[in-house]
């Protein structure tokens, strides 16, 4: 068991039926949380409630349609009569290649999902918090909205738009005492990664697959893990970061950082300076 640092709070945790979003629900619930799993995988979803016992509920959310997110909300204060943290999690890869080569459908889709998802649960969980004068809203941006050629082009401006957007919509609501975050993800082992697989594979094979590729990028050597994910999250839902709005937490094993020792030039990692 937890130590219970979300007693008595509701949260609304988006792609919640798998990956970073399951690892999520499942430790908000070992905390003390009541949650509310919004997704449109129906059947990991229902599973996952089913598994939390009176912790948890589904609910079917597709994060583009704003009926669907404003449903998801009420969800939760239907069930459990207040919303503390809503988790603006819901993602995918979306559109790659060249900028000339993308579609405009593709590229709207994939902003829909990332940025429009994003701003939906803002809006939605805003007035209910402010009303309560507390709550945590918290989105998953990514190192790709932070530093260029580390995601496909429309994911990083998705994720940089949604940074910013978080520190503008946290200076607006702090001074009604709702805190506004959001976390940055490294190599960060889920079934994201699916569509570079060929089709059929499952979840699981995907997530083994891809953990020593992911391994190679960061001084610490491991991939990350949807459970990483999930404690910075903790953090920033509990009562522990009541003094922390605006920020866009990195979790990334050191990949922000810099080049890796290892990777230095020779002279960069044996020169020593003259002596005057």
């Amino acid at each position: 068991m937890g130590l219970g640092r979300l007693d008595d709070k509701v949260a609304v945790i988006t792609g919640g039926a798998s990956g970073i979003g399951e690892g999520t629900v499942r430790l908000f619930v070992d905390e003390g949380a009541r949650v509310v799993i919004a997704d449109v995988q129906d059947a990991k979803g229902e599973m996952l409630a089913d598994t939390l016992g009176g912790r948890a509920v589904y609910q079917r959310t597709d994060v583009c349609q704003e009926a669907d997110v404003r449903a998801a909300v009420q969800r939760a204060l239907d069930e459990y009569g207040r919303l503390d943290c809503i988790f603006n999690n819901a993602g995918r890869g979306g559109t790659v290649g060249p900028i000339a080569e993308i579609p405009v459908d593709e590229y709207d889709a994939t902003m829909n999902i990332l940025l429009r998802g994003v701003f939906l649960g803002m809006k939605h969980a805003a007035p209910i918090m402010r009303e309560q004068g507390s709550g945590s809203i918290i989105s998953t941006a990514s190192v790709a909205g932070i530093k260029g050629g580390d995601g496909p082009h429309i994911y990083s401006a998705a994720k940089a738009a949604v940074i910013h957007l978080t520190r503008s919509v946290a200076l607006e609501l702090g001074e009604s005492g709702v805190r506004v975050n959001c976390i940055c993800p490294g190599g960060i082992a889920t079934p994201i990664f699916k569509g570079a697989f060929p089709e059929g594979a499952d979840d699981s094979t995907v997530v083994e697959t891809i953990k020593p590729f992911l391994a190679r990028f960061q001084p610490i050597k491991r991939s990350g893990v949807p459970d990483d994910i999930a404690r910075a999250a903790l953090f920033l839902a509990s009562d522990d970061s009541t003094f922390v709005t605006g920020h866009a937490l990195v979790v990334d094993g050191g990949f922000m950082a810099g080049r890796q020792w290892s990777q230095q030039p020779e002279f960069m990692r044996t020169f020593r300076p003259m002596s005057w």
